[in-house]
């Protein structure tokens, strides 16, 4: 009776450990499909650039014509390649053109005398300095100024007045009140560096001067 009984408990056990056996491969099998993440094997993102570079170019259209070249426009000169082995040319240094300045004039110094072909009067400065005379042989008063060194003043008629150390050049200027003419006679002094100036009634317009000019060589020129 009892060995019955261990009989039947060796099968019941004997058929569950082969059951259990025979589960026992499914259960890895399983886990690993449940632990095995789906990749997407084309996501959407490499159809959007910069990544699409492996799709087919767009076949042109039938209908479409290929760009041609523009041609150059009248009067117009296509530059031309360089060719192999030339060598740019270099500017040269100081090849400019130089536009000349314009001379500047200084306004202590207006009205300027114009020189003539020859001077009126020549004298020897000293130091490059000049002492004048004036004499007035009218009957009528004359303004005179020394351009950038003196005011205007007068000189009453049948009068004279010195004007000493003027550098020169110098420019003086004059002319008579009542409006008339003036013949302008200069001629050295028998002093050195000295000249004197004598004015006298001018008869017409052609004879009068205004204005009279000494260079730094000592030339008298009057205009």
């Amino acid at each position: 009776m009892k060995s019955q009984n261990f009989r039947k408990y060796s099968k019941l056990f004997g058929a569950l450990c082969g059951g259990f056996l025979i589960s026992l491969p499914a259960i890895p099998q399983a886990l690993a499909q449940e632990s095995t993440v789906k990749v997407n094997p084309r996501p959407s993102i490499f159809s959007e650039p910069p990544y699409n570079r492996s799709q087919s170019p767009v076949s042109p259209q039938p209908s479409a014509r290929p760009a041609q070249p523009v041609a150059p426009a009248e009067g117009q000169v296509s530059p031309l390649p360089p060719q192999p082995g030339a060598r740019t040319p270099r500017p040269i240094p100081g090849d400019r053109t130089q536009e000349p300045s314009p001379p500047t004039v200084s306004n202590d110094q207006q009205p300027l005398v114009e020189p003539r072909q020859a001077p009126s009067a020549t004298i020897a400065l000293t130091n490059g300095m000049v002492n004048i005379r004036l004499v007035n042989d009218t009957a009528a008063k004359i303004t005179f100024q020394v351009i950038g060194d003196t005011a205007p003043r007068s000189l009453e008629g049948k009068s004279d007045v010195t004007l000493q150390a003027l550098k020169a050049p110098v420019t003086v200027t004059f002319e008579r009140q009542d409006g008339g003419q003036l013949i302008v006679t200069p001629q050295g002094s028998s002093e050195p560096g000295s000249l004197e100036v004598t004015f006298k009634e001018a008869t017409n317009a052609a004879q009068g001067r205004s204005a009279m000019r000494i260079e730094r060589n000592g030339s008298v020129f009057l205009n």
